[in-house]
């Protein structure tokens, strides 16, 4: 291939992640023209109603989804926590990058942590996750809808609109715009979203020549993660209205899958699965099914969802 074009979001942080390919594409094969094709989404374009309510994070993807399949691009480049568990016909991630720092950052007005948050602080955050992980540690403090870009939440915290709210690590780190006084959660207790941290590129499922082109990229033990991570969100069902977060925590030749259901209550349910690097799958099933085993089932049916 002489040329090859990659759908992106517009946004800052996704035109970063976009030309962090480019620029590895372009650095392995020399004389490859890679050209970005941005595009703006549903996702990105409306922001006064949560991600739940106009259809999930895969409002995300739907542009960029549209232009692999009519030809436009011949990949795409996402986040991984934004991409649903079943790819489209035609479509298939190729290859997942080296995982970036997946933790969440605490990120307040003062600096303080979220133990010395003010009784009815206001935390701004739209995510069903950091919400019940949030009010199991402080039931009395107050959560109010914050949707946006990095930089948007972020200001509503120095302007003053809310106490604090929670942001991926990864993307801040990537844009060098960690605040001073953030803290990293401890993923001993605080767990992200599945596939937190992690770039993956998408593709169509016959396009051999991008596959191999783009298969240089892949890390290996990332793959792993994302499989085991992502194999617990196909067994439930989830999206973005579903309070999952999922980790594989690597120690050596295998993994530790530590997965969590909440509810907006505080209310969690955790399970655990240990295995080796290659049983991935097989170790986001066993999450899965203790998950539901454990009071999972009744949680889902309570928030009006339902695993597959």
């Amino acid at each position: 291939m002489k040329v090859i074009t990659i759908a992106t979001r517009k946004s800052r942080l996704a035109l970063w992640q976009s030309e962090h390919v480019a620029a590895e594409l372009s650095r392995r094969n020399p004389g490859l023209e890679v050209r970005l094709l941005p595009l703006s989404t549903k996702g990105d374009e409306i922001l006064d109603r949560s991600l739940a309510e106009i259809g999930g994070k895969g409002l995300f993807l739907k542009e960029l989804e549209k232009a692999l399949l009519d030809g436009r691009a011949d990949l795409a480049v996402h986040s991984l926590k934004d991409v649903p568990a079943e790819q489209p016909d035609g479509l298939a991630l190729s290859a997942y990058l080296p995982r970036a720092n997946p933790a969440d950052l605490w990120i307040s007005d003062r600096g303080q942590p979220i133990e010395a948050l003010p009784e009815g602080g206001m935390v701004g955050s739209s995510s069903l996750r950091r919400i019940s992980q949030l009010r199991a540690l402080r039931p009395d403090i107050e959560v109010t809808a914050l949707r946006g870009n990095v930089e948007t939440r972020l200001a509503a915290v120095r302007e003053g609109r809310v106490n604090a709210t929670i942001l991926a690590a990864a993307g801040l780190e990537r844009l060098g715009i960690v605040p001073d006084r953030a803290i990293e959660l401890d993923m001993s207790n605080w767990l992200p979203a599945p596939g937190q941290g992690v770039i993956a590129i998408q593709q169509r499922s016959d396009d051999e020549a991008a596959r191999k082109l783009v298969s240089e990229l892949e890390c290996r033990t990332t793959g792993c993660q994302a499989r085991a991570e992502r194999e617990v969100v196909r067994v439930l069902g989830g999206d973005c209205r579903m309070p999952l977060a999922v980790h594989a925590f690597v120690e050596g030749s295998r993994i530790r899958l530590h997965a969590r259901l909440g509810d907006e209550s505080g209310h969690l349910i955790d399970a655990e699965a240990v295995g080796t690097n290659d049983s991935a799958l097989e170790l986001g099933r066993d999450a899965a099914r203790a998950l539901l085993e454990n009071g999972g089932a009744e949680l889902l049916e309570t928030l009006n969802l339902s695993q597959n």
